[in-house]
């Protein structure tokens, strides 16, 4: 299998990792030089497709399948036009994707169908979270305490010239799962654990059975397949919610290939999402069932001497980056560390028999990182609101 991804930040860093876990080639397309997925792929080409589509086509020709790593809707609409033309496997629903692109939409989709969510504003009071419709990740998400901060929010998003999305504050387990579909039905797959840095941004995700009670892992499961079925989804979708007292709580679904929580799942449980995507639009997906085992996959940034855990956006900043198996005793890490760097990152990747045991060998690599780099201090930081 021949894939040619086509965007190198982080979610191409994702299907590289993925690509090669699965025995897959890969071509790298980025219109920057400085990608850091070009680093890893097993060819790169720094190509804008809006502007040379021709020599694009001529790469993805010699490939199987393309999978978008990106989310610019320009270029997103002109790879589904020119695949689907030259019957060349399109690893992407477009429909689905514009549709989760609004918060707006998709809350009212989920609404409709019955899916449990934080309550709206005003029912919802204070304390509330303030995100924009339209954009992804962390991006202009606040949380409120009170008016004066509610309408600070709200200016943030105007900024952003997107519309605002006011809801209930919920606390609890944040966590995510995925769903792949052929557009008519949907498999939900394994739920994650997605722990969250000082700006709301994921710097760790855990993968094991017992992330939620089968009762609430049932539900959110149910409620994932239910959204990707209604939505018609002939690709790959996340769903996230918080685990609250009175069960998930489901805050936003996103139909392109996540960064991060993949990884996990394949270290938890063996099952590579990528993989089973590729075998969905061919026709020959099988199901991989997994394996009871657990993973956990964590960012760190190491600046003068200073170790720090840090979100997916502060990794995004990693430069050349390698996939090295064993390093520091981990199952795998994408990091720039060379020994005698003064500023590195590194997703480190462990994995045991339970949670328990993954954990004993995640605080084992981490302590092998202090004692090998000669980190002064370690921090770790979450949000002040949880």
């Amino acid at each position: 299998m021949r894939l040619a991804i086509v965007g190198g930040a982080l979610q191409g860093m994702e299907a590289v990792y993925l690509s090669k876990i699965a025995g897959f080639e890969t071509a790298v397309i980025d219109k920057r030089t400085n990608a850091p997925a070009l680093a890893l792929g097993d060819e790169t080409y720094i190509i804008d497709p809006t502007k040379d589509i021709d020599t694009a086509m001529k790469i993805f020709g010699d490939c199987d399948a393309v999978l978008p790593a990106c989310e610019e809707l320009d270029l997103l609409k002109l790879l589904n036009l020119r695949l689907n033309e030259a019957d060349i496997p399109f690893l992407f629903d477009l429909h689905a994707y514009e549709l989760s692109s609004s918060k707006e939409r998709s809350n009212a989709l989920m609404a409709e169908i019955g899916v449990p969510m934080p309550l709206p504003w005003p029912e919802c009071g204070f304390p509330a979270i303030v995100k924009p419709s339209c954009q992804s990740g962390s991006v202009g998400v606040t949380a409120v305490r009170n008016e004066q901060e509610r309408w600070k929010a709200l200016s943030k998003v105007a900024e952003l010239n997107d519309m605002p999305i006011v809801q209930e504050f919920v606390s609890g387990k944040s966590v995510s799962i995925e769903a792949i579909g052929n557009g008519k039905k949907a498999r939900s797959y394994v739920t994650t654990e997605v722990v969250l840095d000082r700006n709301y941004d994921c710097k760790m995700v855990r993968c094991s059975p017992d992330i939620l009670s089968p009762e609430e892992d049932g539900l959110l499961r149910d409620a994932c397949r239910k959204t990707a079925e209604a939505i018609g989804l002939n690709a790959l979708m996340d769903m996230e919610a918080i685990n609250t007292s009175d069960g998930p709580k489901v805050l936003e679904i996103d139909a392109r290939i996540p960064s991060q929580t993949p990884a996990a799942v394949e270290a938890g449980t063996g099952i590579n999402l990528l993989k089973e995507l590729v075998e969905c639009k061919l026709g020959k997906q099988k199901f991989e069932s997994g394996r009871q085992r657990a993973g956990i996959y964590e960012h760190y940034v190491f600046k003068d001497g200073i170790l720090n855990t840090c979100g997916e956006s502060e990794f995004g900043h990693v430069s050349d980056p390698e996939i090295l198996s064993g390093l520091f005793g981990s199952y795998k890490t994408i990091t720039d560390y060379q020994p005698g760097k003064t500023e590195w990152r590194a997703t480190v990747i462990t994995k045991g028999r339970n949670m328990k045991d993954a954990e004993k060998r995640r605080l084992e690599v981490l302590d092998r990182i202090i004692d090998e780099t000669g980190a002064k201090t370690f921090s770790d930081l979450g949000p002040e609101m949880v």
